[in-house]
């Protein structure tokens, strides 16, 4: 039984029945509560109902934690992003769905990544994926069946050594139910076994590398009409554009006047060496809920991990586990691109800013920084020495 509507066995109908019943109490936070979405994690971890529920709830507290639901409406990619950031949706296969094009020749990964912030790549392709998803929706209505998955095209031509650098790797990130790589370059084996890891073997069987026949394959899988002429088939633009350009963006160089670097220096207060292996620790006090905190900095030769976390005791030592995670800790390339990170305290306390430099067995960091907390309204005035301990 292939574990879908309307093809479960009896045991599947049962697992999904527990599974219903276990997230009761988040259910309805969820992006959808149909057995179709719920059907697609239970099939994720073989009908593993203790392993699905911890895959979604893990997944619904990054959803909170990224404001997944309103980064349609509410975020914007920065300009230098939309601009260059290659790729667009164009059509839908034969089964409905809707169709994504990734277009890595002609992408600048080190222009792009001395301009704007990991985590604003991230937010763009959650973007993206947002984007897709409400799509299938939109085709689930239109065909009167469920439409859930996504066919991805990679088109290679152009791959060179320019994206074979490392913090481009470290910043790739990719799931998919359906991938076209053509035509795979001499570059290839190469890039694809340094990013292969970042894969599960489930999506690894999803891809289909096309050589020569690349165009036929393609066509097996999408109708003409829904192609673009540059593709194979005999979609255009209104003016003819055989490339669809108004659908899928080319990228190119990014101009150096975007590099932040280059364009804005940021002056810091302090400045502290991370040692290999371990963590650095800087404690905010925050008056007042309501309160702003923000903490810019950058790091020097490498990237360096960075999380807030609040204290549930006064006094005394106490281990970052035993705190309360406020901003999961999570890698920065700040030694491409300053950082500036703000938060709104919704209680007062201790708040203890971690710049963690564990994973790195061989390389200290030097971190340059500035904390500040700024009160909300008719909040009590901290002195410097009170804000920073």
């Amino acid at each position: 039984m292939s574990g879908r509507v309307g093809d479960l066995s009896p045991r599947q109908a049962e697992k999904l029945s527990e599974f219903r019943g276990r997230i009761q109490d988040v259910l309805a936070e969820l992006p959808a509560q149909h057995d179709h979405f719920l059907l697609r994690w239970l099939r994720a971890r073989s009908f593993n109902v203790q392993k699905a529920e911890v895959m979604i709830r893990k997944h619904l507290e990054f959803r909170r934690k990224m404001n997944v639901d309103a980064i349609i409406s509410d975020w914007k990619p920065p300009e230098v992003i939309d601009l260059y950031v290659s790729g667009g949706m164009c059509g839908y296969d034969r089964e409905g769905s809707p169709i994504w094009y990734d277009v890595i020749g002609p992408l600048d990964p080190k222009g792009l990544l001395l301009s704007a912030t990991k985590q604003d790549f991230m937010k763009t392709k959650i973007r993206h994926t947002e984007m897709l998803q409400r799509e299938c929706r939109r085709q689930s209505e239109k065909l009167g069946h469920n439409i859930e998955a996504i066919s991805l095209i990679y088109d290679c031509e152009g791959l060179g050594l320019k994206h074979i650098w490392k913090p481009a790797i470290e910043t790739y990130g990719e799931v998919c139910p359906f991938a076209a790589l053509h035509p795979p370059p001499k570059m290839f084996p190469m890039a694809y076994n340094l990013i292969k890891h970042f894969l599960c073997e489930e999506t690894r069987r999803k891809i289909l590398f096309l050589g020569s026949n690349w165009q036929e394959v393609l066509r097996d899988h999408i109708d003409p009409d829904q192609l673009p002429v540059v593709y194979g088939g005999t979609l255009t633009d209104p003016d003819g554009d055989p490339r669809c350009r108004t659908m899928i963006k080319y990228g190119g160089t990014v101009p150096r006047s975007y590099y932040v670097r280059d364009s804005a220096e940021v002056r810091y207060e302090h400045s502290v060496t991370v040692r290999r292996g371990s963590v650095f620790q800087l404690e905010v006090q925050v008056p007042a809920a309501g309160s702003l905190l923000r903490c810019q900095f950058s790091s020097d030769g490498a990237d360096v991990g960075f999380g807030v976390y609040r204290r549930k005791k006064d006094g005394g030592s106490q281990k970052v586990s035993e705190m309360l995670q406020v901003l999961p800790s999570e890698r920065y390339n700040a030694h491409l691109v300053p950082e500036d990170t703000r938060l709104t305290c919704t209680e007062p306390g201790v708040y203890v800013l971690c710049f963690d430099n564990t994973y790195s067995l061989l390389q200290s960091k030097t971190v340059s920084y500035t904390a500040e907390v700024l009160l909300a309204p008719d909040g009590p005035t901290p002195s410097p020495e009170d804000q920073l301990q």
